[in-house]
């Protein structure tokens, strides 16, 4: 059987590996391993699906041979297909101004929306309703930043601060959802409807006691029903709140429902839960992961990407997850990493040839701080106007080698 042909109402699954040349590469093959470690390539992990002619070109840049996984055919039920369909055509977008000439903007901009959101949560918290038109307000500016360069907002969704996790957190996952939209091509429209559901996903908390909300060990039975019920109030006070769209309220009841039928609140499988909830799902764990929270410390984003990867199909939404995993990329802005040459330096901006090779700037030498914040472009290194011991060695988290991303920020972002 040609592994390429897939029969209606079956999915591929893995079997053998066969070492091919890239010439013998085709659309739909799934390449498993590459004939040179995968970190000095702009592939986010080793294994992927190639969709398209540029995706055959971008492997030939880097290899001229390739694993691929040899398949057979698994029967999938119809309930499960939902999350295969085919998606709409994307509209493609081009950054209008480089990352570093819109910081400015973006700061003002994630100034304004963080203390906007602070007010909407605690009018909630008051037993208010959800002030509509400035929820609305905060999310379009959001999104007319994130449209001229995502780069510089993402980099701000780095600043953290503990004790207002959950205001950061929405607003956090208000802007990586868009980010996110952007990314699978949604219209400008779409993408102010899936922040306004990032925004408000967890108002439900504001219904939750402190003592559970805010407890620093692991919750009991009872407790993690508390927990839980998030999902009902905010169900509740978004119903209650005049203009708010119906997505937004599904999202804020459904964001931790699985694909498999173990979330919940309703134990709804993937047929059952809209695409909106999905994505908010897995950027709502993505953002959890890489913040310190009362009752653990912030991961890596290639960690907390490695588990959204495991987790697909079962957790997450399999495609989604996997677009999500292209669009944050291996080092999204602000992520501080160790060079192999022993700088140690802030991701500012991505390169979308070159996902392995931001532009950064430096800030110390492991332990001695540098007299000036050095900017490098990594992607020198593939032509040669850099030598390979500027390739990232690792990601870092906030506050290694004592480098606070939050510090920067309020610093102001200087580069020489």
């Amino acid at each position: 059987m040609d592994f390429n042909e897939v029969r209606p109402g079956h999915l591929k699954s893995s079997e053998k590996t066969i070492k091919i040349h890239i010439s013998e590469l085709k659309i739909g093959m799934f390449v498993s391993k590459l004939d040179r470690p995968w970190l000095e390539t702009p592939f986010l992990m080793q294994g992927f699906t190639i969709e398209c002619l540029e995706d055959i070109d971008a492997v030939a840049e880097y290899s001229e041979y390739v694993w691929i996984d040899a398949v057979a055919e698994e029967w999938i039920p119809p309930e499960a297909r939902a999350s295969l369909k085919t998606p709409s055509k994307k509209i493609s977008y081009i950054n209008k101004v480089d990352a570093k000439a819109e910081h400015a903007r973006a700061m003002d901009t994630y100034r304004e929306a963080r203390r906007l959101t602070r007010t909407l949560l605690d009018d909630l918290r008051l037993g208010g309703v959800v002030n509509t038109e400035q929820a609305k307000t905060t999310v379009k500016d959001c999104v007319n930043s994130i449209l001229r360069n995502a780069d510089a907002l993402i980099w701000m969704s780095k600043i953290r601060s503990q004790d207002e996790y959950t205001a950061e957190h929405c607003l956090n996952v208000c802007i990586l959802a868009i980010a996110f939209g952007r990314h699978l091509g949604m219209g400008e429209a779409d993408l102010e409807r899936l922040g306004l559901c990032g925004l408000l996903h967890d108002v439900g908390k504001m219904r939750v006691q402190s003592d559970v909300l805010n407890k620093p060990g692991s919750l009991d039975e009872k407790e993690m029903n508390i927990m839980r019920a998030h999902t009902v109030h905010g169900r509740n006070m978004l119903m209650a709140s005049p203009g708010i769209p119906n997505s937004t309220i599904d999202v804020a009841y459904s964001h931790h429902e699985k694909m498999d039928g173990t979330g919940y609140p309703r134990g709804l499988k993937s047929s059952g839960i809209s695409e909106l909830a999905k994505i908010i799902a897995i950027v709502d764990a993505y953002d959890a992961m890489t913040a310190d929270r009362c009752y653990s410390p912030s991961m890596p984003s290639t960690e907390a990407l490695k588990i959204i990867f495991k987790d697909r199909g079962t957790h997450f939404d399999d495609r989604l997850a996997l677009e999500f995993i292209k669009s944050v990329g291996l080092y999204p802005p602000g992520t501080l990493v160790e060079l192999v040459n022993g700088l140690v330096a802030i991701v500012f901006e991505t390169h979308s040839k070159y996902r392995h090779l931001p532009k950064v700037f430096a800030v110390r030498k492991q332990n001695a701080r540098l007299e000036k914040n050095v900017a490098i472009d990594l992607s020198a290194i593939e032509a040669g106007r850099l030598d390979k011991s500027f390739l990232i060695k690792r990601a870092l988290n906030d506050g290694s080698f004592g480098v606070f991303i939050k510090d920067y920020r309020e610093l102001g972002l200087v580069l020489n």
